[in-house]
């Protein structure tokens, strides 16, 4: 057929060459393979949770310092990095949680009142244990170890 530019140029009773399909499948798979790598890769975490002591374990296994004086009584300290919140729920007695909300993974915002706060949907957990206080996080934060040595809190996770 002649006129229609090359959108026509082989013969319309002809098949198509199985190598252009499986060029263009091999791009479809091969991209769709990579983005659940990375989805699954964003997933997983080097930092574990030991069996049966529910600790986590701040990155590369170092201990972070902190004040015990940055630490007010019936409230907290929130870290960025490891994400962990000290709390102090009675004067000398110090706690520690994951600072990420089991609810929806946002990190809490506030310890207030004997009270750590999620600013994302409203979540609220003891500074005293971790345990919830107000939903919608149906699990507690997880306990982070740390070591109180006179005036300095070890995390150690």
């Amino acid at each position: 057929m002649t006129g229609y530019g090359d959108a026509m140029t082989h013969d319309p009773v002809q098949p198509v060459a199985p190598d252009s399909l499986t060029t263009r499948r091999t791009v479809l798979v091969g991209g769709a393979a990579v983005a659940c790598a990375g989805l699954l890769g964003a997933c997983g975490s080097s930092e574990g949770t030991a069996s049966g002591s529910s600790t986590t374990t701040p990155a590369g296994g170092a201990t972070s310092d902190i004040a015990t004086a940055d630490v007010p009584v019936g409230g907290g300290k929130i870290l960025d990095n490891p994400a962990v919140v000290v709390t102090q729920p009675t004067a000398g007695s110090y706690k520690a949680f994951s600072s990420i909300c089991t609810h929806a993974g946002c990190a809490v915002s506030e310890v207030q009142q004997s009270q750590i706060v999620c600013p994302c949907h409203g979540s609220v957990f003891s500074a005293a244990d971790g345990s919830v206080l107000q939903g919608p996080a149906q699990t507690p934060l997880t306990p982070v170890g740390i070591t109180v040595n006179g005036s300095t809190i070890s995390i150690t996770g």
